[in-house]
C-alpha cells in the first residue's frame, strides 16, 4: 500500500475504535498491526484462495496478531481490544476494494 492509502486506512480504523482503544493505541502500533495482519494474511495461505468467498475468524487473526506482538517484543496486547483493529482494517478493505 502507498503512504496515503496507509493513513487514510489509520485514520479510518482510528473512527471505529471504542473511545478507549482511541488512546492506547499509538500511530506506530496500528501501522505494526496492518503490516501484522497482511503477513498472517499471506502466512495462512488466505491471499491466495481462489474461492469466491473466504471465511475470515475475525478473532483468531486478532489473537495472531497479538502473538506476533508479544514475539516481536513490540508489546502485550490483548486479543479482544486487537479484535476492533482487525473488524476496522476488514471494513476499509471491504470498502475499498
Amino acid at each position: 500500500m502507498d503512504e496515503e492509502e496507509n493513513r487514510r486506512e489509520i485514520a479510518f480504523i482510528r473512527e471505529r475504535l471504542p473511545q478507549d482503544l482511541k488512546t492506547r493505541f499509538s500511530e506506530d502500533d496500528l501501522y505494526y498491526f496492518l503490516d501484522a495482519i497482511v503477513d498472517y494474511y499471506y502466512d495462512s495461505g488466505i491471499l491466495e484462495s481462489t474461492a469466491e468467498e473466504v471465511d475470515i475468524d475475525l478473532q483468531q487473526v486478532a489473537n495472531a496478531v497479538a502473538e506476533q506482538a508479544r514475539c516481536d517484543k513490540q508489546g502485550n496486547f490483548d486479543p479482544e481490544e486487537l479484535y476492533y483493529v482487525v473488524e476496522a482494517d476488514m471494513d476499509f478493505q471491504e470498502q475499498n476494494i
